[in-house]
């Protein structure tokens, strides 16, 4: 871990970064951002822990819990919502043993998000998988999606 550290503060420092830069590295490295992380980074860079986490829960791209391999995130905004999104949320926890508390499940396989909206209000309801939008989503697609994650057949 310290070796991805050492290489983001790195490129922070040649590179005239900002602290927001190096909590995007940090969660693409691993897919949230990590206490122990922010605490390194922190004490290399001799910046309160503080600022990294106000910028952290301000924006809502940050994670702070683990996420899954897989996410699936589900629009709720007007237009999905009529289209019957809360229904495909509700299909998808049921299939996956989610509740409304727990959005990963237990293996580390699939994380439900909802958002307010992704701004695709012409192709509602609007599922991201995996950074792939899926516009007009349907339940069978997206079982037929877990299903497949779950068999180990599709990324």
């Amino acid at each position: 871990m310290t070796e991805k550290l050492d290489s983001i503060i790195d490129d922070y420092l040649h590179n005239e970064g900002n602290l927001v830069s190096i909590l995007q590295k940090l969660q693409d490295e691993f897919n949230y951002i990590p206490q122990e992380a922010v605490q390194y980074v922190s004490r290399s860079l001799e910046i309160p822990v503080s600022k990294f986490y106000g910028i952290a829960t301000f924006y809502a791209q940050f994670h702070l819990k683990p996420r899954g391999k897989n996410i699936f995130t589900l629009c709720c905004g007007t237009a999905c919502h009529v289209k019957g999104s809360e229904k495909l949320i509700a299909r998808l926890q049921q299939e996956t043993g989610l509740t409304t508390s727990d959005n990963t499940t237990s293996d580390g396989l699939i994380t439900i998000e909802k958002v307010a909206c992704v701004g695709a209000c012409s192709i509602a309801p609007v599922a991201i998988v995996n950074k792939k939008v899926h516009g007009k989503a349907n339940i069978n697609h997206l079982l037929r999606m877990v299903k497949s994650m779950k068999e180990g057949t599709n990324e």
